[in-house]
Parts: structure tokens; sequence; C-alpha cells
């Protein structure tokens, strides 16, 4: 028998408006990683050419670092996406590039999907052993809005929002194909499918979260909640009503060459 092949760990950096911070993040995830115990690669993705974050994060030298992008602005979600479509990990995680979250969490949630044989690791504001700075106000819609997933999706998790997760591939490939959102609520959309197509492993790891409500991508919240919201709803209708994500109704689901998650056959 030949022996098994060493695990690769996938890092997706989605980045937006990140200019002046993009080369001390990326410098700074590289040094966390460097530590663990996994191979790995950092997949930059610059969610639109709009400032100079991409020029910036190509500046960074490192072999185990790729920067990508495309022209226009398409959200979160796409810009994980992309890169999750041009990974290579037996894990894939993804983290916010701003360092709100600290990227030490790489290495927490990796040992425990390793200990939990999990699906699925979701970074957690509400897990018992997480360090928050986090405003009251958001505080309290953010409660109220994981209730509400939790009521209509069934999802087990305290928190889907915080920008820190990881996932074994098989998961991703029966997933990816069928989602809709590429903006907000994408981790909803994510896990619930996830959780539909029977991956019930998905567990929380504690996170060190220090929230900067005064950075540009949080200027207009209220805005940018009422559309999670929305889209949040329009995942609960197309996962209970319309059924839109089981295997039956596959020739409606959206093919987006530039998002198509390749089977890894060869790990």
């Amino acid at each position: 028998m030949s022996p098994k092949k060493p695990k690769l760990l996938s890092v997706i950096i989605p980045a937006y408006l990140q200019e002046k911070t993009i080369q001390k993040d990326l410098k700074r995830i590289q040094s966390t990683l460097d530590q663990i115990r996994y191979d790995h690669e950092i997949i930059c993705v610059v969610d639109g050419k709009i400032d100079k974050t991409y020029q910036n994060a190509k500046k960074v030298s490192s072999q185990k670092l790729k920067v990508i992008s495309y022209k226009t602005n398409k959200g979160k979600g796409n810009a994980v996406r992309f890169g999750m479509a041009r990974s290579k990990g037996n894990y894939i995680a993804f983290i916010d590039s701003g360092m709100e979250i600290d990227p030490n969490g790489i290495s927490m949630i990796l040992e425990h999907m390793e200990w939990y044989q999990a699906d699925i690791i979701v970074g957690s504001k509400r897990h018992p052993a997480s360090q928050v700075i986090y405003p009251l106000k958001r505080k309290i819609l953010s409660r109220i809005y994981q209730i509400f997933v939790r009521l209509f999706t069934g999802l087990n998790v305290t928190d889907t929002q915080v920008g820190l997760k990881i996932f074994r591939r098989p998961v991703l490939e029966k997933v990816l194909p069928r989602l809709v959102i590429k903006a907000y609520a994408f981790d909803v959309e994510l896990l619930s499918v996830a959780h539909r197509l029977g991956f019930k492993r998905i567990y929380e790891a504690p996170v060190k979260l220090d929230y900067d409500f005064r950075g540009p991508i949080h200027a207009d919240t209220f805005t940018a909640m009422k559309q999670a919201f929305m889209d949040t709803l329009a995942v609960i209708y197309r996962l209970r009503i319309l059924r839109y994500y089981d295997n039956k109704n596959k020739r409606k689901w959206k093919f987006d060459p530039d998002l198509n998650f390749r089977v890894n056959t060869g790990q």
C-alpha cells in the first residue's frame, strides 16, 4: 500500500478596501500558518480592483501565497467561492482580512476539526472561551438574527456570521454547486445546505475578535444587515418551500465557470 499523502490546508482570505492593511494582514497570517503541523497554501482574493488592495497584496513575498482578483466588486461570498475553486486542500478554511479576528484562531479550528472528526467548524463569538470586543447593539441584533436562523433552518449553532470557518473538502464538493448567494448571508446558505445534505457534524470553536465598527466595510451597517436578512429569507424559501437545493432540482442550479469547485480525486 502506498503511504497516504500529507494533508494540505487551504486558507482563503477575501479582501475588500484593505489597501492600508493587507500586507500586514497577509504577513501575520503567514507567520501563524508557518507554526502549524500541516502544509498549507494561502489564497487572497481581492473582491474588485477598486483601490490598491490587489497591488499591495502582490508585494508580499511568499511561495505559499497566491493573490488573485477580478475587476468589479461582487461580494464576500463570491470572493470566498472564487478562492475555494482554486484551492487544493483537504481542509479549506476562510478568514476575513482586516484582522478583527485573531489569525491564531486558524490553528484552533483546525485542531477542533481533527478532534471532533467534524464536517465543519465555525468560529463563534458565543463560545464560552471566546474573547470578544463587540458593540452591545450588534450583540442584540446578532442574537435575534441567530435565533431566527436556527428556528427556520434547523442549524444547531449559536453563531453563523463570524468570518472564520473550516470545511472538509468533500462537504464543499457537494454543497458549493447548489449555492446562489454571492454577497450577504453566504455563510448561512452554505451551512444550511450542508446541514440539509446530511453533514451534521458542525461544531463551534472559540475566537478572539475585536470588532472595528469604524472600518470602511462597516460604514453602512444597517443597510448590510437589512440585506443579509432579506437574503436569509430567500435561503429559507429555497430550502423549505422550493426545495431548490435538493438533488431533484439539479437542472435549476446556476453554473458559474469561475466558481466551479473541482472534485479532488487525488487526495
